[in-house]
């Protein structure tokens, strides 16, 4: 059986003037959201609506980072929300990137 490596992402939304117009679907299309990653082969991890700087905050797992980007297209272009998205490494992750940059 083949693993797959899954890398985690972070992504911070606001809401578009639409969006907040639409304020009242927000959970409806956090459950869109999530089926249109599952059809990418990526899932969200978790949702916050949050309050502060940014109206939301995702946890994203994908294959890759180009699976990443179409889902952050996908979600930028229903019109409702403006991404910004982060890499995210795990501990594991990290303490492998530490040993490669120790040599």
């Amino acid at each position: 059986m083949e693993v797959r490596a899954v890398a985690t992402y972070i992504t911070l939304l606001n809401w578009t003037e639409q969006g907040v117009r639409a304020y009242k679907d927000t959970t409806k299309r956090s459950q869109d959201f999530a089926a249109a990653l599952s059809k990418l082969g990526a899932r969200l991890v978790d949702i916050y609506w949050t309050v502060g700087p940014y109206d939301l905050v995702c946890v994203v797992e994908a294959p890759d980072d180009e699976t990443a980007t179409a889902a952050s297209l996908q979600l930028s272009g229903a019109g409702n929300v403006r991404t910004t998205t982060l890499r995210a490494f795990g501990g594991e992750e990290m303490r492998r990137i530490l040993a490669k940059a120790a040599g």
